[in-house]
């Protein structure tokens, strides 16, 4: 068997608002992040992030384990459901400046995601039958993501 090949997606930047704490639960603090707004563009779709939330847990072994759930609106009017589950870790020094909203190079943590995706709309049936997978990056009041789908 061979592995499964990749094609690019999209890009997509989701703008983030505060992070609030919910408190230490069994599995580690719990959090969530509001998901606002933001852009997304790729070869077959563009538009933008409609909003959603991203619950999160900080694990006790300091990786942050991720479920954003959110909804885009393709420029063509579709509307598609995001379900992207991953995780983000790293050295606790970067962990602290990401935390502070400072600008971290991507290549000092690892943050990535998988994807899934639901819509209704029939130019975007695709969508329907899509994984992707996503290397992403942590801004001040932002996410950024690129997204490409398995084969």
């Amino acid at each position: 068997m061979n592995p499964p090949g990749l094609e690019f997606l999209f890009t997509l930047t989701a703008d983030v608002g505060d992070i609030v704490s919910m408190g230490a639960a069994p599995l580690g603090e719990r959090r969530v992040v509001q998901i606002t707004g933001g852009r997304f563009e790729g070869p077959q779709m563009r538009g933008e992030v409609i909003g959603g939330a991203d619950w999160q847990i900080v694990r006790t072994d300091g990786a942050l384990d991720l479920d954003a759930r959110y909804a885009i609106k393709e420029a063509r009017g579709g509307i598609v459901q995001v379900v992207s589950q991953g995780m983000r870790h790293g050295p606790p020094e970067v962990l602290a400046r990401l935390g502070r909203g400072e600008d971290v190079p991507a290549d000092q943590y690892f943050f990535r995601t998988i994807m899934r995706f639901e819509t209704g709309a029939a130019e975007l049936a695709f969508l329907n039958k899509t994984i992707a997978i996503a290397t992403a990056a942590r801004k001040a009041r932002q996410v950024e993501l690129q997204a490409w789908r398995l084969l």
